[in-house]
């Protein structure tokens, strides 16, 4: 019966992969096409695509993980093209009209008009020249059109430049842009959440934990203030790698020397970048690092590494915070955002958090990627370049997304359980510990463990076993008290 099943369902998949495969024959046979050439010879490129010959060889050859060039990195391609434009024009070596004709097709790619126009895999080249002259090509088109003359893509949207300059380039201004546009946004946004939050529940004393065991009380603002502490050392962190991540490789053409481009363009487009997106780039203090290395990059991975672990370890005490809500610890309740369960009616899960686990998850996966991409820089170009794009967009942008998600649907709206934290304040027996300068160890060891072993409060049981007063007991045992860094004996 399982090899019948096996064998039908094997057919099933041949059959719809078969399927698909004439599908996209017929879709090809209907499709125009026009032809182009290259130094390499002619070829077929779709009548509708704005590219032209080198990019139809890059789609022509990778055929790997269907996922194109994020779009903060075409959106950094068309910045950086728009820059050089401006900058070739200023240095007097590309005619105004034509320089503003590519700059304006420039803007429309940044803007994400032209995307479709972009479909080279991410696993391609790894200098990323694939994707520069999807670029240069794309933009050469538009350019053409809107003057009226032909622009071409090397000599005119290329001039000054050389992939291996223009792609470390596009990852640090789409890495830079990211960062300061939507991540520190989003963690100032946490952090002032965190901040309300802990203002909020200052006064709420709560048994601490130190090795999931009870240990003695804070408050619970303490607790979510620790964690807006990790959030600003994040921001801070990433603010001092932005020194770096604004240096910039452009100016270094092929390996470094600028040939082929003015001595002054480098310069220029820094100072056109940050004048259009308000970040203060600037070309990289060594042009030849900025082409061998990705060191900048792996910097920015680490910070985002770091930031991520912080996120994963406040999910994960919101997770046992909120556990239960009868056989866990059930300190707060997270808001109630869907049903839990397909088969457990009432069940309701700490769906945020665990969202937010795994964007953690992903960036620290992310990370090791972009420092074995880091590793790759050979002689004088590192060759992963567009798989270090790739990861480090993605980790900046879902670490954005998942800070202010973590913020709105989780720290903001959850509800404190009184009940339950003052329960367990008064039967946690490690209170003992602040009558150690008083009773000494041992004797509180063993006030402790008749606590815990007749499941009775620390107070009754000291007064018991000790010649306290209730008065001195009082005052000794306060948790309040407690959270405020001890007690005067």
């Amino acid at each position: 019966m399982r090899e019948s099943y096996t064998m039908a369902f094997g057919f099933t998949l041949a059959a719809s992969r078969q399927r698909r495969a004439e599908r996209r024959a017929k879709d090809m046979s209907n499709k125009k096409f026009r032809t182009v050439h290259d130094s390499m010879g002619e070829l077929q490129v779709p009548e509708d695509a704005l590219w032209g010959a080198q990019t139809q060889r890059a789609v022509d050859n990778f055929h790997i993980s269907g996922l194109p060039m994020p779009r903060g990195f075409i959106e950094a391609l068309g910045l950086v093209k728009w820059a050089a434009a401006g900058a070739n024009s200023e240095l007097g070596l590309l005619k105004s009209e034509k320089a503003i004709a590519i700059q304006h097709a420039a803007l429309t790619v940044a803007t994400g008009e032209h995307d479709r126009h972009f479909p080279i895999d991410v696993f391609q080249t790894g200098s990323g020249t694939s994707s520069n002259m999807n670029a240069n090509e794309v933009i050469a088109e538009l350019a053409s059109r809107k003057l009226g003359a032909a622009v071409h893509p090397n000599d005119d949207v290329n001039m000054s430049q050389s992939s291996n300059d223009v792609i470390p380039t596009c990852v640090h201004v789409s890495a830079a842009i990211g960062i300061n546009d939507r991540l520190l946004p989003a963690l100032e946004h946490l952090a002032k959440t965190l901040a309300k939050k802990a203002d909020e529940t200052r006064d709420v004393v709560k048994t601490g934990r130190t090795h999931l065991m009870d240990a003695m009380p804070v408050t619970l603002g303490q607790e979510l203030d620790a964690w807006r502490s990790q959030i600003d050392h994040a921001r801070d962190r990433l603010g001092d790698t932005m020194r770096r991540l604004t240096g910039l490789a452009q100016g270094g053409t092929a390996v470094g020397a600028g040939i082929n481009a003015h001595p002054r363009f480098g310069k220029k487009v820094a100072v056109l970048l940050g004048e259009r997106t308000g970040i203060d780039f600037r070309p990289a203090d060594s042009l030849f690092e900025a082409l061998a290395t990705q060191d900048a990059a792996v910097e920015t991975s680490g910070q985002l590494r770091v930031l991520a672990v912080s996120l994963m370890k406040i999910a994960n005490d919101l997770r046992w915070m909120n556990s239960g809500p009868l056989a866990g610890i059930g300190e707060i309740e997270l808001p109630a955002l869907q049903p839990g369960s397909s088969i457990m009616p009432g069940k309701v899960n700490p769906v945020i958090p665990e969202a937010v686990a795994m964007v953690a998850a992903q960036v620290i996966g992310n990370d090791a990627t972009i420092a074995i991409a880091g590793q790759s820089g050979n002689f004088q170009l590192n060759v992963m370049l567009p798989v270090v794009a790739l990861n480090l967009l993605q980790s900046i942008e879902i670490l954005a997304n998942a800070s202010r998600t973590l913020a709105d649907k989780a720290i903001a709206g959850f509800r404190v359980s009184h009940a339950n934290i003052a329960r367990a304040v008064d039967r946690n027996p490690i209170l003992v510990t602040a009558l150690n300068p008083v009773i000494g160890y041992e004797l509180g060891a063993k006030v402790a463990k008749t606590a815990y072993a007749q499941g009775r409060p620390v107070r009754d049981v000291a007064k018991e076993m000790t010649d306290l007063t209730d008065e001195e007991l009082g005052r000794l045992l306060d948790p309040a008290a407690l959270t405020k860094g001890g007690i005067q004996h």
